[in-house]
């Protein structure tokens, strides 16, 4: 499990907002992963996306990793944020904007949904 833990640390570090999700940002694979995509692509926020559906360790190896059981699954600097209900929760409320501010990841607008 040390070789996935090591290529899902090494994707996480890769960029400062890491998405990992079913399917890719153009064809979200459940409604869950298409939430996230939509309220990164609302906020204007340069992100990578992992299609865990395309990766058997990857899909698995990300839920122990976090100790989150589901997916999609939303890093920001290296720190996972959570999954779909907490970023939508931290949108609506300004929380995500904000932690963006302080973390210094771009970002087209501020505003809630």
């Amino acid at each position: 499990m040390s070789d996935i833990n090591s290529r899902i640390k090494s994707e996480i570090a890769s960029s400062d907002v890491v998405l990992f999700m079913k399917g890719t940002p153009q064809a979200p694979q459940c409604g869950f992963s298409m939430q996230v995509v939509q309220i990164l692509n609302h906020l204007g926020v340069p992100y990578k996306a992992i299609n865990v559906l395309a990766d058997g360790e990857i899909r698995e190896g990300i839920k122990a990793y976090s100790s989150w059981p589901t997916i999609p699954q939303l890093y920001i600097k290296n720190e996972f944020i959570g999954g779909c209900d907490i970023t939508r929760e931290m949108f609506q409320s300004g929380e995500l904007t904000a932690l963006f501010d302080k973390e210094g990841v771009p970002h087209a607008q501020a505003g809630k949904a």
